[in-house]
């Protein structure tokens, strides 16, 4: 995967504001949006996974439905798409109310190494699990050693 740069992280990977303040800072991030065309989009928080076979990304997506979440690969971006809709639209007698809704965006920059064309994408439990296969001539291989004799 491409890296992308960090403001508050330095060359050697240490986080320049400290831990917990960066935390805090991408946890504000996550919490206002990402605004475009006068909507807010969220940020669903994503765990990815590097391994020979591919990769394999975790996004967290729950309460939405399924068949609203729509995945797009376009050149060597993959996006995915889902709202979340209010469940209730009154708020009377509501003393807490932190719940997210509205829409989720995210996209990532794929590498030349995995087959865009190859994605899927499976729903379980809130969880969103899209694997990216590797393309078979960039998957390493074991080599057999000849002896002469």
């Amino acid at each position: 995967m491409q890296n992308r740069w960090n403001p508050f992280e330095m060359s050697n990977g240490a986080v320049a504001l400290g831990p917990l303040m960066a935390r805090e800072f991408d946890q504000l991030f996550r919490e206002l949006g990402v605004r475009q065309g006068g909507s807010r989009e969220l940020v669903p928080a994503a765990d990815i996974y590097e391994t020979a076979e591919g990769i394999t990304l975790l996004v967290d997506l729950p309460g939405h439905d399924p068949k609203a979440i729509e995945v797009k690969v376009e050149n060597d971006t993959l996006t995915l798409k889902s709202e979340r809709k209010v469940e209730r639209t009154d708020k009377e007698g509501a003393r807490r109310l932190e719940r997210s809704f509205g829409v989720y965006a995210r996209s990532f920059v794929l590498p030349r190494t995995v087959d865009a064309s190859k994605v899927e994408a499976r729903y379980d439990n809130g969880v969103l699990t899209l694997t990216v296969p590797r393309r078979e001539e960039s998957r390493p291989r074991v080599v057999e050693v000849k002896v002469n004799s």
